[in-house]
Formats: C-alpha cells, sequence, structure tokens
C-alpha cells in the first residue's frame, strides 16, 4: 500500500478529536493483577488499543504497539481486549505473541465509560500527557503513525 494511500485512509479513519476536553478518566485492572491508571500517569502519552483475538489487523499492529511501549519512556500503550473470553485464554494469547504491554480484560455489554463503544476492531486512542483524548483512529495503526500523531499534536 503506498504511503500516500495509507496516509488517506488514516485521514479518513480519524473517528475524532477532543482539544479543550476534560481528561480522560480510566482505570482497569490488568492480566498481570496491577492496575492501570490514566491519572497515575500524567506526563505520558497513552496508547488505549480495543483489539482481539480473532481480529487480524489487531494482531498485526500489536508488535509494534509492543516496540512503542519500549522504545519511548513517554509512551505507555494498555491494551483492551474487547471480546468474551477468559483471562486465562487471554494470557495465553499475549504470552504466544510475546507482548509485554499492560491488558485488560473489557466487558463488552459494559465497557469503559471513558470512551464510546468501538464501531469495529481495532480502534485506537491517543491520550495526551495532560490527560486530554488528542486522536482516535478507527482500523489498523503502526508506531510510526502514532509517532506523526503525537509529533502533530505537541
Amino acid at each position: 500500500m503506498s504511503n500516500r494511500f495509507r496516509t488517506l485512509l488514516l485521514s479518513l479513519a480519524l473517528v475524532g478529536s477532543s482539544a479543550g476536553a476534560a481528561p480522560v478518566e480510566l482505570s482497569l485492572p490488568t492480566l498481570d493483577g496491577k492496575t492501570f491508571d490514566v491519572a497515575a500517569l500524567r506526563g505520558q502519552w497513552i496508547v488505549v488499543n480495543y483489539w482481539a483475538t480473532w481480529c487480524g489487523p489487531c494482531i498485526k499492529e500489536m508488535p509494534e504497539l509492543d516496540e512503542l511501549d519500549h522504545a519511548r519512556e513517554d509512551v505507555s500503550v494498555i491494551g483492551l481486549a474487547f471480546e468474551e473470553t477468559t483471562p486465562e485464554d487471554l494470557k495465553a494469547f499475549i504470552a504466544e505473541r510475546k507482548i509485554s504491554y499492560a491488558i485488560a480484560a473489557v466487558d463488552v455489554y459494559a465497557p469503559p465509560a471513558a470512551f464510546a463503544v468501538p464501531k469495529g476492531l481495532p480502534t485506537t486512542h491517543l491520550i495526551g500527557p495532560d490527560g486530554e483524548l488528542k486522536q482516535s483512529f478507527l482500523g489498523p495503526v503502526t508506531r510510526a503513525d502514532l509517532e506523526r500523531a503525537i509529533d502533530a499534536a505537541r
């Protein structure tokens, strides 16, 4: 896929921007027994990625999200597993793919109120260091896409 076409698709996939909105409130238990709390991460960029084990594009973007999480001290990534499955199955799935960023299981019938229910997967939200939602994407994103969005929002 050409870079021009990809840029066009990402532009069209932009779900919204909420500059000046209230800080995102999101605190979830993760599969490793910790809590991922957006408020505790103020000062960092946060990538919130809705995904599912059956979603091919979701699985494809996971290694790049993991790279981003490890490569930049100013970025934290959380994956929200948006499907009906067990924590044990999710843990096995993550271990098989060697993903180390935070993962939380989300109730598809009562998802976090911080965001609209995803209209498709993957759906990714970028939260700025001020805690405000900066950009949302419907469809797959790459590390480069997210870094461009971060640079543009600075």
